[in-house]
């Protein structure tokens, strides 16, 4: 069996691979679509993070193709249908990296109250103004979720042991169901996310319907000093609304792991601001969140090409 690994992969998968196939390990292979197609024409599985496009030019390149490996949950970069006509399966990190997502939620929200870092250099400069960095509590305060899934379910629990109180929207989560039936998380609007949160944060796949549907429409129910966190997909949150948003409202903060290109251009009008974090699309890796992707869609992706059934995949 032959395995090609096309974007940066974590030791413990790549060990794991080469106890029972043949692999071809290059992490920037991603980047030169003729030697990809070249590589994966005797290939059994290819393995990819969110920068190699699966689509029905690189499957016609692939006869042998069985199973795709995405070493991440959002399969925006894959197309979904045309790997089904193709009959392969794609396999999926779930829940994998859920754990650093939410810590870095949780770290923006800290980060944005109590900005300690600008204190530090500040001090460092012969500062000594303490009104200036008294910060505020995150106690008492409401943090809404829009999409209560794995990752919004984590970010709740650790936001209710710090205090807050959580809200949260999604239309595939019924009012029985887990995160609001036990998990203290109250069933609200879309709306109401926007109007009453003190801080929001994002979970959804890029969709036709999810894109831009954060827009001037949305911005103008937030509250003037809200702070918004984007850790899903870049496309979900209009950019250029964001940014007249931030300009509009210095009290207000966005925090964005992920845009809508990446990298983006440096003339992005979001770099002009000073009330915006940005980190480059890495909410979800941590160590140990890479080794447990890395481990675990390697074992899903030697289960399908055993023929026994992988508990993450879609067909």
């Amino acid at each position: 069996m032959k395995v090609v690994i096309a974007e940066l992969n974590w030791p413990e998968g790549i060990r794991l691979l080469r106890q029972e196939a043949k692999v071809v390990y290059n992490p920037d292979l991603w980047k030169d679509r003729e030697k990809l197609f070249s590589e994966i024409k005797d290939a059994d599985a290819l393995i990819v993070r969110n920068q190699t496009q699966v689509d029905r030019q690189l499957l016609a390149h692939a006869s042998r193709l069985k199973v795709v490996g995405r070493l991440g949950v959002g399969l925006d970069n894959i197309d979904i249908g045309a790997a089904k006509e193709a009959d392969v399966s794609v396999v999926y990190a779930k829940n994998a990296n859920a754990i650093s997502v939410a810590e870095y939620v949780i770290a923006g929200l800290l980060t944005v109250c109590r900005p300690l870092l600008a204190a530090t250099e500040a001090v460092k400069q012969g500062q000594w103004n303490r009104r200036c960095f008294t910060g505020s509590e995150i106690y008492g305060r409401t943090l809404g979720l829009i999409g209560v899934g794995e990752i919004g379910l984590r970010i709740a629990v650790r936001a209710q042991a710090l205090g807050l109180k959580v809200v949260g929207y999604d239309p595939f989560v019924g009012p029985y169901d887990y995160p609001y039936a036990e998990a203290g998380i109250k069933k609200v609007s879309f709306e109401d996310v926007l109007a009453h949160s003190d801080f929001i944060s994002i979970h959804v796949p890029l969709t036709p319907q999810t894109r831009d549907m954060i827009s001037h429409a949305e911005f103008s129910k937030m509250k003037p000093t809200v702070t918004m966190i984007n850790t899903s997909r870049g496309g979900v949150v209009d950019e250029q609304a964001l940014s007249t948003f931030l300009n509009h409202h210095h009290q207000a903060f966005g925090i964005l792991d992920v845009l809508e290109q990446e990298p983006p251009q440096q003339d992005h009008p979001l770099f002009a601001l000073d009330n915006v974090i940005l980190t480059p699309h890495v909410a979800g890796l941590t160590e140990q969140s890479q080794e447990r992707t890395s481990r675990l869609v390697a074992e899903e992706v030697l289960k399908e090409l055993r023929g026994q059934p992988s508990i993450c995949s879609i067909r």
